[in-house]
Order: C-alpha cells, then structure tokens, then sequence
C-alpha cells in the first residue's frame, strides 16, 4: 500500500494532490472559513505572502526567495524547522504503532519526557502534560487554588498567559478581556512592586502570583532580586509562586529557565509549552511540587479531576524527548547565550547613532527593540503624527519593511506598543546576525530619511482612523 492510501482498493486520501489543487486558494478559504480579519490586516501590511517550503531559520517563497526568520512561530520553533533529529522522531513512534491514550495504562514516553524536564527543575517532583501553554497556566491556577484553599490569583500589567477563561483571568492586557468577563477573581500589579504585593498577600485570599520572568508583552524583566523577594513574601503568606516559562524557557534566554538567572528563586509551579513541541506536536507541561500534586490527586476518586484528553500522546511525549535531547547534544543554551550577546550588543551599538531608536534589551534570544520621541523637529512632528493615529505605528512601520524589502520576519510586541520583539530559532549564527542588523540600520535609515517609509505610514494612519 502506497504511503497516504487509506487501502488497496480505495483512492485514499492524498494530501500533495489536494494541495497541489488547492493551496493556492489558502487566503480566500481563510476569509470564508475561519477569522476573516486575519487575511485582511496581512493584506492590508502586505503580509500576505505564500511560503512554499521551510528549514531550520529560514523559509523561502515559491520564487525561491530565501527569508530569515525571527519570529520562530511565537517561539514555537525553538530548534528552527524540521529538525531531522525531531522529525525521525515522530516517524519512529507512528512506526512503533503504540497502544496510546487507552487511559487505563501507563504508557512509558510521559514518565521518561517528566523525568528529563524535572532533571533541569530539581526543586520539582511532578509534570502534569497537556496541550498548550494556556493549559499549562490553567493547570497552574487550579492546582494553586485547591492546594490553597484560596480563590485570588496575582498577576503583572502587561502580562500574557493565554486566552482561555482562567488564564485570560490573569492576562494584563485589556484588549484581550474586554466582553469576556466575568473572570475569576484576580488582582494586577505592576512588574517589580513588591509593595503592592504584600498588600495583597495581607488580605490572606492570595491563592498565587503567576509572572513571566521576562514578558512577552514589550520584552520587560522582573527586575533584579524582586523574583526572590516575591518568592520570600508568598510562602510567608501561604502563597505559591507561579513562573510562566511557555514563551522564556526551554534556553531561549541563555538558561534553561529564566528563572534561574536568579539565584535561589524556586517556583512552585512552572509552566512550558511552545519549543517542547519542537514545532510539530502541540504540548504543555505543567512542573510543580510533590505536596501540591498529592493534594489535587488525594485519592483513587480525584484520579481523573484534572486531565486532557489528548495529553500525554504519544507523538507529543516523542517530539519533547527528541527536543531535549537535541538541546543537550548541540550546545543550543550556549549558542543562544552567545548568538543572543551577539545581536543585542551590535543593536544596542546603533542607539547613539538614530534618534529614533529609544532602547534594546532582553536575555538570550529574547530582545526587545524600543522605539521613542526623536529630538529634532522634524522627525518630532512625523512621530507626533502616528502616535495621534495610534500608538505602536512606528513599530509596525519597521516590521513591514523588513519583510518586504529584506525579507525578514520579525512581530510588534505588543498592541500599542512601540517595541519590535526577536524571539529568532535558537540555532541563528553569526550570518544571521549579520544579515538582520544590516537591515535594521537600512531601514532606520530610510525612516530618519523621511523616504517612502512615511508614504507607508501615512496610509497606516489611514487605515487606524478608518478602523476606529
């Protein structure tokens, strides 16, 4: 029988024929089918381009045109594309034809992906698996408030957790929650209050802080000691800490966690996802501590009060094991550390030279781009101008370019946000390094130049007007 036949007598089921007839129809089945606004607004920045194939950093058009890719699907493809080593993999656990998701055994891939993760977290005991990173946090938020008894869940501005019910709970962004209430009960507090915190946490309904070691949202890190003094005041309180690692762990900051950049902080809970799939196979984990675990799961009865259908599958479970140990075996921590040093400084390099570029930051291959207020007059009354129409148009003034002039994926930081984040595969090199700061200084010069990049933020302008 021919691969992708459903049986000797059958046509079957043949994916490269329907694509080969209908792939070229893929904006308009999204238009029709699924969010119609999404092909629109990749219209509208002339986005919308048609990848044909894709490897490592890199993917390339139909006319073989090469782009780089610093945006590694929102950090999903930690080890960049199609990773043999993941790939063979994935072949080879279809191949084994296991007895998955029976959900009366114990299949052995979940014991032996947990015991390699908790390798990296010691102060940990337990992985509960699932299928995304907004899982993950949700598994965090309830295991926090019944190990508690507590029912209020702390969390930063700017946050990201996800946009289920509980984790939009503690999402610090408006714009995600408005028409979506009520939510659970939850209080926000700026990054780095620890004041604020403690005030909270007097009120004695603290079930947990979640936190981001370094945000999504605009590329902000806890600053220095306030994990460890947040860490201090929540177990004074009977409180847990919760690290949100789906975007920061798996080495996209130099460590395997962000938290560790910071000496004696030991979360309670921990939260992954995105790069543990390897790109393939969506997964969440969520890390935590024996008392907690035994507590949710305190009896034969409560065995089954939380879990996922899906969780723990076999392909999932495959593509993790195969992701860590590529990560073990091809120094990819130390080349994030070195290729993330690398780029930051030559960025951080040209913030003298333009009077747009405010400020770069971040750890790892986590950075963040910040633009600002120019000084001289002229450049002072354009920037005026986009931030009337709205705030975060300079920002996506840049990404459009690097796209299309130098064919460079990159994102906006954040809705408002005047900050362009890198979050790039973790196997980008020197060349690549290269090739981005080039056109970054290309492009930062056409906008201190005032050229076409203004005529194309002049029809943004429009556009944001339009759409008020």
């Amino acid at each position: 029988m021919s691969a992708g036949r459903a049986g000797e007598g059958g046509r079957g089921f043949d994916l490269g024929a329907l694509l080969a007839e209908r792939g070229g129809e893929r904006y308009e089945l999204h238009a029709r089918h699924l969010n119609h606004q999404l092909p629109r607004m990749l219209h509208t920045i002339g986005f919308d381009k048609v990848y044909e194939r894709a490897e490592g950093a890199h993917f390339w058009d139909a006319e073989g045109n090469d782009y780089l890719d610093m945006l590694a699907g929102f950090g999903v493809m930690g080890l960049g594309r199609h990773h043999p080593v993941v790939k063979q993999a994935l072949h080879d656990v279809l191949d084994a034809q296991l007895a998955d998701l029976t959900r009366f055994d114990c299949q052995p891939l979940p014991g032996l992906l947990a015991e390699k993760l908790l390798a990296h977290s010691p102060h940990l005991d337990r992985v509960f698996f699932g299928n995304s990173g907004t899982e993950a946090v949700e598994t965090a938020l309830k295991f926090a408030r019944y190990a508690t008894g507590r029912p209020r869940v702390l969390y930063c501005d700017h946050a990201f957790h996800g946009l289920t019910t509980g984790s939009l709970s503690v999402n610090g962004e408006s714009g995600f929650r408005e028409g979506f209430a009520p939510l659970l009960p939850d209080t926000r507090i700026a990054l780095g209050d620890l004041a604020a915190l403690e005030r909270e946490l007097k009120k004695g309904d603290v079930a947990a802080f979640v936190v981001e070691p370094i945000q999504g949202k605009g590329v902000l890190a806890a600053p220095p000691g306030f994990l460890l003094a947040a860490q201090e005041l929540l177990h004074r309180r009977g409180a847990l800490l919760i690290a949100d690692e789906v975007q920061t762990g798996l080495g996209r900051t130099g460590d395997f966690y962000a938290y560790q950049h910071e000496a004696g902080v030991e979360p309670d809970l921990v939260c992954v996802a995105k790069a543990l799939s390897g790109g393939y196979v969506p997964v969440g984990a969520t890390l935590g501590k024996d008392w907690i675990f035994k507590k949710v799961y305190s009896s034969m009865d409560r065995v089954l009060v939380h879990s996922a259908s899906f969780g723990s599958n076999a392909q999932a479970m495959a593509a993790g094991l195969a992701v860590l140990s590529v990560m073990e075996d091809e120094g990819v921590m130390v080349n994030a550390r070195a290729t993330g040093d690398l780029l930051r400084g030559r960025l951080a390099a040209l913030v003298d030279e333009y009077e747009l570029l405010h400020e770069v930051r971040g750890r790892g291959l986590m950075i963040g781009i910040e633009f600002g207020r120019p000084s001289s007059l002229g450049l002072r009354s354009r920037w005026s101008m986009l931030q009337a129409a709205r705030k975060g148009l300079f920002a996506q003034m840049v990404v459009v370019p690097l796209l299309q002039k130098h064919r460079i994926l990159t994102q906006v930081s954040g809705d408002h946000l005047e900050v362009i984040k890198l979050i790039p595969p973790l196997i980008v090199d020197e060349a690549d390094v290269d090739r981005f700061v080039g056109a970054f200084r290309a492009v930062m010069d056409e906008a201190h130049g005032g050229s076409l990049m203004w005529d194309f933020g002049r029809t943004l302008v429009r556009q944001a007007v339009a759409n008020r």
